[in-house]
């Protein structure tokens, strides 16, 4: 039935009712019954309104009252629109738990800002960036937590096309990219990400370009120096034959570092696989002794102690690159007359280990945990004029991680050093003992 007829029922029989009063006791009976019935209608009408009143101030999730009569269609119109809202209020709640569980599943660190720039929420990655506490952060600008002039500017600029650096000013070390992506009608998310080793990369890259420009262009000036004076200049039969030797041995420190990059190069490639051979470790170490020998030219007493005897599975060209390395070093930074020992053992867990000990300059221990990065040199005049291209140690590094094989320094300045490289157990078969061998250190068998 139309509301409007069922509000019309009751005074209908309000004045029906008077009017059959009024019929059977006059007037006066009319006048009563009437004046029962009207205030009776009010009086309904009067506490439905006062129900509908006490509910509209209530809080949002409070029962809708039940109504009556005429008020009945009006109060179920009303549930059925509450039930909706609530529907929809769970499914956004909901939605917002979701995106928040997704958000705090990110590695980055996500920020929510209201239109102002304050913060709204905060995934637990954020809160750990910049040392949020969402009890007592919460609608404060972000500006004010994150303090750096450059994300000032950045926020300012209204330009977020691209992300910010900044470096964390709670994890030392660190570096983030921050950036700022507005969404909805005047919501951002601060987006931070933590860029440290991609930054770090990118140093290195900027190093090793830096480096390598450097390492030749001495040479290059050197060589084209030499060639401009042997074009303009009359020389005689010795100064010529003495330029172009400067000019050799330029040419060759050069063609050593070209090689030594091509070296490092492939180690780093996954696309250059380990060619793995059986061979006896006595061999490869009279080898270098052999070398040994020949690049000290007598200035040097280099020996071998060499406990145990052992087979090695390996790649034997990258081995032998590596532990020569490892003596060519040892040579270059030990001054005339001191002595280089070349060791090998296999420990009682297996591992075979070789050593390299020198009575070198030795090496501070600040120094020590970069010897291994490219053209790191603790002085650089001293490692320029010993020959070396100051990728010998990166190179050690590379072979050795592709063998699963560590690096094991002790030095003292002043003292020598020692260099170890310890193979892994899967990787050794011991033999017999092969001392003998090396009585002489004439690297023969």
């Amino acid at each position: 039935m139309n509301p409007v007829w069922r509000g019309l029922q009751a005074p209908a029989v309000v004045g029906g009712i008077s009017v059959v009063a009024g019929w059977v006791g006059g007037a006066s009976a009319a006048l009563v019954a009437l004046a029962l019935g009207a205030p009776a209608i009010v009086a309904f009408h009067l506490w439905h309104l006062h129900l509908l009143t006490r509910w509209a101030r209530a809080s949002a999730d409070a029962d809708v009252p039940e109504g009556r009569g005429v008020w009945a269609p009006a109060f179920a119109a009303i549930y059925r629109r509450v039930r909706a809202r609530n529907a929809y209020e769970r499914e956004l709640r909901n939605v917002i738990e979701r995106f928040r569980q997704a958000a705090s599943a990110i590695p980055d660190g996500i920020v929510v800002l209201d239109a102002a720039n304050r913060i709204d929420w905060a995934n637990a990655r954020a809160l750990t960036q910049f040392g949020l506490d969402l009890a007592k952060d919460r609608r404060r600008p972000i500006a004010n937590l994150v303090r750096q002039p450059e994300f000032r500017r950045y926020v300012e600029s209204g330009d977020y096309g691209a992300s910010v650096v900044v470096t964390s000013e709670r994890e030392a070390g660190h570096t983030l990219g921050l950036q700022l992506v507005p969404f909805a009608a005047d919501q951002k998310l601060l987006i931070a990400r933590d860029i440290t080793e991609i930054e770090a990369v990118a140093r290195m890259r900027r190093d090793f370009i830096a480096s390598v420009s450097h390492e030749l262009k001495t040479p290059l000036t050197v060589v084209s120096g030499f060639i401009e004076t042997l074009q303009e200049a009359d020389l005689d039969g010795p100064r010529r034959a003495h330029f172009l030797r400067l000019m050799q041995e330029q040419a060759t420190s050069m063609q050593r570092l070209v090689a030594d990059l091509l070296t490092l190069s492939a180690l780093e490639s996954d696309a250059s696989p380990v060619h793995e051979t059986r061979f006896a470790i006595a061999p490869l170490l009279s080898e270098l002794l052999v070398d040994a020998k020949a690049l000290s030219k007598d200035a040097h007493r280099v020996e071998v102690e060499a406990l145990d005897d052992a087979t090695v599975f390996a790649g034997r060209e990258e081995i032998a690159s590596a532990f020569g390395n490892l003596v060519s070093n040892a040579i270059r930074y030990t001054a005339s007359g001191g002595s280089i020992t070349l060791g090998w053992r296999v420990d009682a867990d297996g591992s075979g280990v070789f050593t390299v000990r020198d009575t070198g300059i030795g090496i501070a221990p600040e120094h020590v945990p970069r010897l291994t990065e490219r053209f790191y040199r603790v002085d650089r005049s001293r490692s320029r004029a010993s020959g070396g291209t100051g990728l010998g140690l990166a190179i050690v590094k590379h072979v050795l991680l592709r063998h699963g094989a560590e690096l094991e320094i002790a030095s003292e300045r002043g003292h020598g050093s020692t260099f170890a490289v310890r193979l892994p157990a899967s990787r050794v078969e011991r033999d017999t003992l092969i001392a003998a061998r090396f009585a002489n250190n004439d690297g023969g068998p």
